[in-house]
């Protein structure tokens, strides 16, 4: 059978796409997938112990420990975007509608620019008690860690929908098999049978944006 034709519809685009995975080897596809699930079981139980003790401790309602939580929730919900399809294609054909791909690369950025900019954040906060330690408290109050947090997740929403906005409307006749185990925009690209020059431009600009401010951030801050 013909992957790459599969899926096309009267209008020649593709309404589902093949996720390949990341091995087409059946002897090592049974130990990669309880491999990556054990590895995936201890990052929730990680992720969500921690999330759990931080909410039930008052001794840990500090900024620290505030962002550390926010962290943990972001990168449980970033592994838990990813992890169950990557293991899906390890045991059958990982079939994803395009709906579900767009949906899935919202959330896969929304994460991942959610957990760079709270790492930022995390590194004033140090800033701050090492360097400012008598205006700590100010500094730091409660207010100024929620507007820093949603800071956090309004830049992640921003920005994910622009990568997300600047996907939908390609059109992909050229067939429907993505080599990656998950809707990665650069394995979406390569399928696209028009322009992708507004896609790569809002990839570059919102990458190059989203490594050099954390990063300068970061580095300031020690």
């Amino acid at each position: 059978m013909n992957w790459g034709k599969m899926a096309l519809g009267n209008d020649s685009s593709v309404k589902e796409f093949i996720l390949l995975g990341l091995t087409q080897q059946p002897e090592l596809q049974l130990p990669l997938f309880f491999l990556f699930l054990g590895i995936y079981v201890v990052s929730v139980v990680g992720n969500l112990g921690l999330i759990v003790l931080i909410v039930l401790n008052p001794h840990l309602h500090t900024p620290m420990y505030y962002f550390l939580f926010n962290l943990s929730f972001t990168d449980l919900c970033y592994s838990s975007v990813i992890t169950p399809r990557m293991l899906m294609s390890f045991v059958k054909q990982n079939v994803i509608s395009h709906a579900e791909c767009m949906t899935q690369l919202f959330f896969f950025c929304f994460f991942v620019i959610d957990e760079c900019y709270i790492l930022t954040a995390m590194a004033y906060d140090r800033y701050a008690a090492i360097c400012k330690p008598l205006l700590y408290q100010v500094t730091m109050s409660h207010r100024v860690c929620l507007l820093m947090t949603m800071g956090v997740y309004v830049m992640g929403f921003v920005e994910a929908i622009a990568h997300t906005a600047s996907m939908v409307p390609l059109i992909f006749c050229d067939g429907n098999i993505i080599n990656h185990y998950m809707c990665e925009i650069n394995a979406l690209l390569k399928l696209s049978c028009t322009s992708t020059f507004i896609s790569e431009l809002v990839v570059y600009i919102v990458a190059s944006f989203n490594v050099t401010v954390p990063s300068l951030t970061i580095l300031i801050s020690y």
